[in-house]
């Protein structure tokens, strides 16, 4: 079955303390509901970006902040295992309703290593 990356965005000004409980608890619910239907392979929020960049001396230059100028950052992320899109969609709605963020879909494509690898 297709696997999807479900990601929620936050302005790039996003002040955590505006979750209040019940939306954690939406969340988390949203979370259970999603393991008891067997879709949900990963899920988890986003912490602070690092960047690595290489110089033109060959040196890796680490720095805060994201590569991209942009005004919306990914804040979490599911990866879910669902029969179809339009299931993948589905679930994506309810992240958007318990998020309270716009969501993003993207189906992840996987080619196995053949057996010379």
């Amino acid at each position: 079955m297709p696997h999807y990356l479900v990601s929620g965005y936050l302005p790039d000004d996003f002040d955590p303390s505006t979750q209040d409980e019940a939306m954690v608890e939406e969340i988390h619910a949203l979370n259970r509901e999603m393991i008891a239907a067997d879709v949900r392979r990963f899920a988890g929020g986003l912490g602070l970006t690092r960047t690595l960049r290489m110089q033109p001396d060959g040196e890796v230059l680490v720095t805060d902040g994201p590569y991209l100028e942009a005004k919306e950052h990914i804040g979490g992320l599911w990866i879910l295992e669902t029969a179809t899109l339009d299931e993948a969609l589905a679930w994506a709605r309810k992240g958007m309703k318990a998020c309270r963020m716009p969501i993003e879909v993207r189906e992840i494509f996987f080619v196995p290593a053949s057996e010379n690898d």
